[in-house]
C-alpha cells in the first residue's frame, strides 16, 4: 500500500498499516518496516509515546525547550544534568520552603547565586586593587631609599 496522492505526494516505498488496541482505544500505525512483526511495531510505537511523555515533563518542569547536544553521549549528559538539577531544586524547595519546585523559587535561587558570585568577584577585585596599591606604595618607599 502507498500513502498520498500518485504523482504528487505519494510515498516512495510501500507501507503496511498495523493496528493495535490499548485501554479500549484503537490505534493504527503506517510503517515501512516490513521486517518487524505487528507486535514489535506496536511495542515500538507505544515506547515512542513514553519518550514523548518524558520530554513533555522535561519541558514543563525544567523549562528546557530544545536539546543542545547532538551526540548520544552529549544527549545523555544534558538529560542527566537536567534531572540532577531538578532533584537538587526539589530537595532545596522541600527543605527550605516545604513546597514543590516552582519557577519563582528557581528564579530566587538563580538571583541569590548571581548576587553571591558578583559579591565574590567584587571582593576579589577590591583585594587585587588593594594589593596593587600596597605594592606601588612599597615600590615608592624603596625608590626613595
Amino acid at each position: 500500500m502507498y500513502l498520498g496522492t500518485p504523482n504528487q505526494n505519494q510515498t516512495k516505498k510501500p507501507v503496511r498499516v498495523v493496528g493495535y488496541e490499548t485501554a479500549g482505544i484503537k490505534y493504527y500505525v503506517a510503517t515501512d518496516r516490513h521486517d518487524l512483526t505487528a507486535e514489535k511495531v506496536a511495542s515500538v510505537y507505544k515506547l515512542r509515546w513514553t519518550i514523548e511523555a518524558f520530554f513533555k515533563w522535561w519541558k514543563e518542569h525544567l523549562k528546557v525547550y530544545h536539546l543542545i547536544a547532538r551526540s548520544e553521549y552529549g544527549l545523555m549528559v544534558q538529560i542527566l544534568g537536567g534531572l540532577i538539577t531538578y532533584l537538587l531544586m526539589a530537595i532545596y524547595c522541600r527543605e527550605q520552603f516545604n513546597e514543590k519546585v516552582s519557577i519563582k523559587r528557581v528564579r530566587e535561587l538563580r538571583n541569590t547565586i548571581l548576587n553571591e558570585l558578583m559579591t565574590a568577584h567584587n571582593q576579589n577585585r577590591d583585594n587585587h586593587n588593594r594589593s596593587s596599591i600596597v605594592k606601588e606604595q612599597e615600590q615608592l618607599r624603596q625608590a626613595k631609599t
